[in-house]
């Protein structure tokens, strides 16, 4: 079983934030590949899908405190069958970064999901949010993405979907070669 964890804030008024682009992705793979709706699952506090042998996974824990969801995942699934995806305000929006056992970088949603799994052979996508001017993360996390970025947020959406049905076919190495570009 392969379980993908987008990462993301539950709730209408953080939908399109940009701190839930994680919960964007997963639910537009799921779109792309046929995938049930998304139902609760009380145990992991998460919203998830499931077809085939690959698992859609939208904790609902608030991003501060992912790990606790994703916790109850790892705990019967070899942590290089799971795969995490979320923002990273270091990367320019539009550009995607996969990284294996990489720091949290002061990622709230990261660091609580490191405190709960340990990083060793944790594989994340990390998807750019960031802009050309450094401001604080708090002012930008929670905002909408602008008109004109969010042309680069749907095209990288949709590179990341490309990424997971490589990953899923074909494994880390070779996606990590082709998407890390």
């Amino acid at each position: 079983m392969i379980i993908i964890i987008g990462l993301g804030n539950p709730g209408e008024q953080y939908k399109n934030t940009r701190h839930n682009v994680g919960f964007m992705a997963v639910d537009e793979f799921a779109k792309k590949n046929d995938f049930p709706d998304f139902e609760l699952q009380k145990k992991s506090e998460s919203l998830v899908s499931e077809k085939d042998d690959v698992l859609l996974a939208k904790p609902q824990t608030f991003m501060n405190e992912s790990g606790k969801a994703v916790l109850k995942f790892a705990k019967n699934t070899p942590v290089d069958n799971l795969i995490v995806i979320h923002d990273d305000i270091d990367l320019p929006v539009g550009k995607i970064k996969i990284v294996k056992e990489r720091g949290s970088a002061g990622h709230k949603g990261v660091e609580s999901i490191i405190k709960n799994v340990g990083n060793d052979g944790l594989v994340r996508i990390r998807i750019g949010i960031g802009s050309e001017n450094k401001v604080d993360a708090i002012k930008i996390v929670l905002k909408n993405f602008s008109q004109g970025e969010q042309k680069n947020v749907d095209e990288v959406i949709q590179k990341v979907c490309e990424a997971l049905d490589l990953f899923i076919r074909e494994g880390l190495e070779k996606t990590m070669n082709e998407y890390n570009r």
